[in-house]
């Protein structure tokens, strides 16, 4: 499995989803720019040691690697209709989350309307931090194949 961050900006939040990526054998691709830089002293503290086994790459440009992308993806965003839950998950499936604070860019969503899923939450609520969505959703999905990818 892969997980894309759009933007991430708060390193906090990378550092902890590379910990989660770690643990599940899920790469990580984050597309530029970035808030902050790979080097810096909060990235490394909140991934611990645990990016040493991840596979992260940078990317300039999400349609384009989208256009060449050969497997299922899915975008998370509070915007969409049909629950995290609704989808039947494969190892080879992308995961790609918006931006803390801006969110994805309105354009995948006219394109790509029916790969927007979303995790259900409480009326008038914003958003559940970014490590956390990341972290239900590659637990569902994993559930979903009897954890055998990270057994």
């Amino acid at each position: 499995m892969e997980v894309i961050l759009y933007e991430p900006q708060i390193p906090q939040n990378t550092g902890n989803i590379i910990r989660t990526c770690s643990v599940t054998n899920t790469s990580l691709t984050l597309v530029k720019p970035l808030g902050f830089s790979l080097n810096a002293k909060n990235l490394r503290r909140a991934g611990l040691d645990y990016h040493h086994g991840v596979e992260i790459q940078t990317i300039d440009d999400l349609e384009l690697y989208l256009k060449g992308c050969s497997r299922n993806f899915y975008f998370l965003s509070s915007h969409a209709k049909k629950s995290y839950t609704d989808v039947e998950y494969t190892e080879s499936d992308v995961l790609i989350f918006g931006s803390e604070t801006s969110g994805l860019d309105p354009k995948f969503l006219d394109m790509y309307e029916d790969r927007f899923i979303t995790i259900p939450m409480a009326q008038n609520s914003r958003c559940l931090n970014l490590s956390n969505s990341v972290s239900i959703v590659i637990y569902e999905s994993l559930r979903q194949q009897r954890f055998l990818p990270i057994s």
